[in-house]
């Protein structure tokens, strides 16, 4: 198993230093997420200050870009980087693609897969110089000149990963992608009978033979005293339960026997008690979700819980070397890596 990290990149022209002590630190990889900042800029960055580490996106938002310029900015970040860039896509949720993108939302399944077919064909006329021609539902492309198609480069088998909760994407990703980021809401259980038998599922129908990637940055509780532990436990309760509440994820909830707790979610989201969502989230429900251990431990026992089940892992905090707080756990992660 893969030991990679997350970072935010509120400072770009940290990114460099932060990449380098990652790789120094011996982690295999890097991610970065599209939240308050464009998760490919930072990147750039960290493609110059490294030489080994795969770096990738974890995710960025498919549908309001354009398969065009997602299919440039990929190529330009995997020759930057010598073929280490991992294109990972995600759909996010229909307000988000609608009311923040201001972007069109289809079929989320349908109309990403068309996405990622547009994608490859762009990325092959790029390596090949045949016309682009491809039509679909959604994305139409029929003209591509010489002047601007960036010229043919070693590395243009670009990985792609996909993101989900559900069934359908986990199938998609089974038949045409190198790799699945799994969302960190999810219990070994959910991973194991429902995600696994659908990634197996798009697989025998994929001419794809090579084994699926399988990524995720998981929850966990640790702190080098009580306090800290206990502040833990409550910030991880209270983005358990966030991610809880949201409608098409109670497949995860249904599946422990927990389904009544998405509307008493809801409620208190309702009337704006976000500060109460961790109490709903018992003791037991969180060790389903997240590994409890002190700082030492959390590397070996999210191995022991993953072992066969995930390829790349991770912590679901960012990696930050000037949070004190969690200063021990990145050293005791450096030292599992070394072992």
């Amino acid at each position: 198993m893969r030991f990679e990290v997350s970072i935010l990149s509120e400072d770009l022209g940290a990114v460099g230093d932060v990449a380098r002590m990652v790789e120094a630190d011996g982690f295999d990889g890097l991610w970065l997420a599209e939240t308050a900042n464009n998760p490919f800029l930072p990147l750039a960055h960290a493609a110059l200050a490294t030489e080994q580490i795969s770096l990738g996106t974890a995710v960025a938002i498919a549908f309001p870009r354009s398969p065009m310029m997602m299919a440039q900015t990929a190529w330009d970040l995997a020759e930057q980087s010598r073929g280490r860039f991992v294109l990972g896509l995600g759909t996010q949720v229909k307000p988000h693609i609608e009311k923040r993108f201001s972007a069109n939302w289809g079929k989320p399944v349908q109309q990403l897969r068309e996405y990622i077919d547009a994608l490859r064909a762009i990325w092959h006329s790029f390596q090949t110089g045949e016309p682009l021609r491809y039509r679909g539902d959604y994305y139409q492309f029929s003209l591509l000149t010489p002047f601007f198609a960036p010229p043919p480069m070693p590395w243009h088998d670009i990985p792609i990963y996909i993101a989900g909760v559900n069934t359908g994407l986990a199938r998609l990703a089974g038949e045409i992608c190198d790799g699945f980021h799994v969302h960190s809401y999810h219990s070994p259980r959910y991973l194991r009978e429902v995600l696994l038998p659908a990634f197996q599922q798009g697989r025998a129908k994929s001419q794809l033979r090579k084994p699926l990637q399988l990524s995720s940055a998981i929850f966990v509780v640790t702190g080098e005293n009580q306090a800290q532990l206990e502040d833990s436990k409550m910030m991880t309760k209270s983005q358990i339960a966030f991610y809880a509440s949201t409608p098409s994820y109670r497949p995860v909830l249904e599946l422990h026997g927990w389904a009544d707790l998405a509307p008493r979610l809801n409620a208190l989201l309702r009337r704006g008690k976000w500060e109460e969502l961790h109490t709903l989230i018992s003791d037991d429900m969180l060790a389903e979700f997240a590994i409890i251990a002190p700082p030492e431990e959390l590397p070996y026992k999210l191995r022991e819980r993953y072992d066969g089940l995930l390829d790349r892992a991770g912590f679901y905090f960012p990696y930050d070397a000037s949070d004190s707080s969690k200063s021990l756990v990145w050293q005791h992660a450096a030292k599992a890596m070394a072992r």
